[in-house]
């Protein structure tokens, strides 16, 4: 099992610029949501990247599944 928190605590400092949202209760499903500047310029697919390198081989393992947003600071309110 893993705990939101710790994926949001990680994503949050990969991402010093950045919004950082984490949903799910169960301990192996999540969602995130995450806003930064970084993405600029970036496609969706490398944005996705940038995420899962920092939480490494955790996806696919302590996190079973992991719904991912990505969006630059002027996106945010889009969708």
């Amino acid at each position: 099992m893993f705990d939101k928190k710790e994926i949001e605590q990680a994503l949050q400092a990969a991402f010093k610029d950045g919004k950082v949202v984490v949903e799910g209760d169960d301990g192996v499903h999540f969602h995130a949501t995450v806003t930064s500047e970084s993405f600029r310029g970036k496609t969706r697919i490398q944005q996705h990247q940038m995420v899962y390198r920092v939480l490494g081989e955790k996806v696919g393992n302590e996190i079973h599944a992991l719904g991912l947003t990505t969006k630059t600071p002027e996106t945010h309110h889009d969708n």
